[in-house]
């Protein structure tokens, strides 16, 4: 008997997906629920199991973009199975048996012994490095994914020079990007206001809590949390920048869910945050380094990443002064971060050295004008450079005290 593979459905939103990468061949004998396939979406990457043991015909090939529903391979599940067939691992939970210490071999390791992994493979293929350039440090040469992450790309000397060209097919993730930019450029009346913040308060802060705020929530106290606190405490006060365009309607949102752009091995991808304004700095913090961390291991569901009221986006960590950043559609503005630089600045008269940041805020005019964008920026600024205000919601903590 015949069984047919077909692509399920991943998403109510995916219409398409493109094979990654088979695990498997024609002719191979798979086992029930093992994996022989990746499958990449726009939106994420996702494995595709056996659903039962048998020989394995291949009908798609890898690069390949198929419809939802589509037919891309066969398993005859009345085929026996060959002799001296793989026998599938042992699940994690059985103790392993011993096995004795490898011999080191005397002979220099060559860099062309390792074959990379899955994840090892994609991103070399998108460094443009070529897996005979790098060195495995896993079993038997094996290039693991943290060598293709540290891997970089040989510099080539006068002697070597080369004119060879290259092309590769865009990703389904790439090509939905670039559609969406050129969207949001084409479709939205585009403007950015810059703004600069002394970070000083924010940075002093960190330095008198972050080994106790490690100690006691298990994450490190970074910029992001303040960051995205007083984007909340801005959005309160300028509930248009927290909405949307909807036809000839203009949707609200009385909470603030939170993109936030996370450069991943396959592109940039935008997780949420959902409801940060009710959530402390721990929280936050602790809801970043979970969404980062999926991000690099592209393990983020279609759910974390749908949605969200408003992006903050980190040009700083890659050593970017200024920026106009792209809305993120449909919402309608976007907040920028760059790096920290210390510059001379005026205070009470007198020339001194602070650690300065560029913000930028790119918005859709056709609902944010002028006077809410800057003020925005503005509201962000004074969070950031009193920190007092964050614990009070953005009130002026004179006034709260003196009951004003």
């Amino acid at each position: 008997m015949s069984l047919e593979i077909k692509v399920p459905t991943v998403g109510e939103s995916i219409n398409e997906v493109t094979i990654a990468r088979w695990n498997k061949k024609t002719g191979d004998y798979v086992e029930m629920d093992e994996l022989i396939c990746e499958l990449e979406s726009d939106k994420a990457t996702f494995e595709l199991n056996a659903e039962k043991a048998g020989i394995l015909t291949v009908i798609a090939n890898e690069g390949d973009t198929i419809a939802i529903g589509a037919l891309i391979a066969s398993i005859d599940t009345t085929a026996a199975k060959p002799a001296g067939a793989a026998v599938p691992e042992a699940p994690k939970t059985q103790a392993k048996k011993e096995e004795p210490a490898p011999v080191k071999s005397e002979k220099n390791d060559s860099y062309a012994s390792g074959t990379p992994s899955p994840a090892a493979a994609k991103i070399l293929s998108e460094k443009g490095i070529a897996a005979t350039d790098v060195k495995g440090s896993g079993k038997d040469g094996r290039i693991t994914k943290s060598d293709a992450m540290n891997a970089t790309l040989k510099v080539v000397s006068n002697e070597t020079k080369t004119r060879e060209e290259r092309k590769e097919k865009m990703t389904s993730l790439r090509k939905t990007v670039s559609k969406r930019l050129v969207a949001a450029k084409n479709e939205t009346a585009m403007l950015t206001t810059f703004n600069e913040v002394d970070m000083k308060p924010i940075m002093d802060l960190r330095s008198q809590f972050k080994a106790q705020f490690k100690d006691q929530f298990g994450v490190n106290l970074g910029f992001m949390s303040f960051f995205t606190k007083a984007v909340c405490v801005a959005l309160k006060q300028f509930p248009a920048v927290n909405a949307y365009i909807d036809g000839e309607e203009i949707i609200y949102h009385d909470f603030c869910d939170i993109s936030i752009a996370v450069s991943a091995p396959k592109g940039l991808v935008v997780p949420v945050i959902r409801n940060a304004e009710s959530m402390s700095l721990a929280e936050i913090e602790k809801e970043v380094a979970t969404l980062a961390g999926k991000a690099r291991d592209n393990k983020l569901s279609l759910q974390e990443m749908t949605g969200g009221t408003f992006t903050i986006t980190n040009g700083g960590v890659f050593g970017s002064m200024m920026s106009t950043p792209i809305i993120n559609p449909p919402q309608s503005a976007i907040l920028g971060m760059h790096n920290i630089v210390e510059r001379p600045v005026v205070r009470d008269g007198q020339i001194v050295i602070r650690p300065m940041m560029y913000l930028a805020l790119s918005y859709d005019h056709r609902i944010i004008d002028g006077r809410e964008s800057v003020g925005f920026l503005v509201k962000v600024k004074q969070c950031l450079e009193n920190p007092t205000l964050l614990l009070t919601g953005g009130q002026d903590p004179h006034k709260m005290v003196l009951g004003l």
